[in-house]
């Protein structure tokens, strides 16, 4: 399924959130922040474009490993990387957070943008990304939730009614923008997914909700 919308994923990721994701973004970022030498993993990096950010406002020196299960997502990535001349401090390979091929300890930061939900095994993916991270490292976990507000939870419900007929429009998967909102459904509430980020053994665990909790950034470290 993603590799049949990786084409225009982030077109329809600006669209369906009126550019609101960008600003989410930014705030995940600032968290996210890598000093000189700093290594982070981005957990279903997809295009790249949270990776790509990221080491934009790290120093040279900073890298970023990115993983995901969509073979055409990452290759969008690589010709992003390429085409702004990132490609050396971005590393990117085929791999499941739930069983992340790396040593443990080996990263600064894990970050993770609107892929948690989608992970079969949420507690094993949280316990893999904690164990990949070097003492003192965090995790920062940018995601849709599902609104508390009743007014703004119906409001956001029209995503479901709206999102498939415009990927349909601009040529992408209807399907997939039907599962989707259905994810979101689904999803943990933020003050649950916190719970699971303490059982995955992160301490000094913290959440902000963004946009009348259509959104949430989850921040732990270990």
């Amino acid at each position: 399924m993603f590799d049949r919308i990786a084409p225009r994923y982030d077109l329809l990721n600006r669209l369906l959130s009126l550019g609101t994701d960008l600003s989410w973004r930014r705030r995940a970022l600032e968290l996210a922040r890598l000093g000189p030498s700093g290594r982070a993993l981005d957990v279903g990096t997809g295009t790249g474009d949270f990776a790509l950010a990221l080491l934009a406002r790290s120093p040279r020196s900073a890298s970023v490993t990115g993983v995901d299960i969509s073979a055409g997502m990452l290759e969008v990535a690589e010709r992003r990387a390429a085409k702004v001349g990132l490609g050396p401090r971005y590393e990117r390979l085929i791999a499941s957070v739930e069983s992340l091929p790396f040593a443990d300890g080996v990263f600064d930061v894990a970050m993770a943008g609107f892929v948690i939900r989608n992970v079969g095994d949420i507690p094993r993916g949280l316990r893999e990304m904690r164990r990949v991270l070097r003492p003192g490292g965090r995790a920062v976990i940018l995601d849709l939730h599902t609104p508390r507000n009743p007014t703004i939870r119906r409001l956001y419900r029209t995503y479901s009614f709206i999102s498939p007929r415009l990927a349909a429009a601009l040529g992408s998967d209807p399907e997939a923008y039907r599962y989707l909102p259905r994810s979101i459904e689904a999803f943990y509430d933020p003050e649950a997914l916190a719970m699971l980020l303490r059982n995955a053994g992160f301490t000094r665990v913290r959440f902000e909700r963004l946009t009348f909790g259509i959104a949430a950034i989850h921040v732990g470290e270990a």
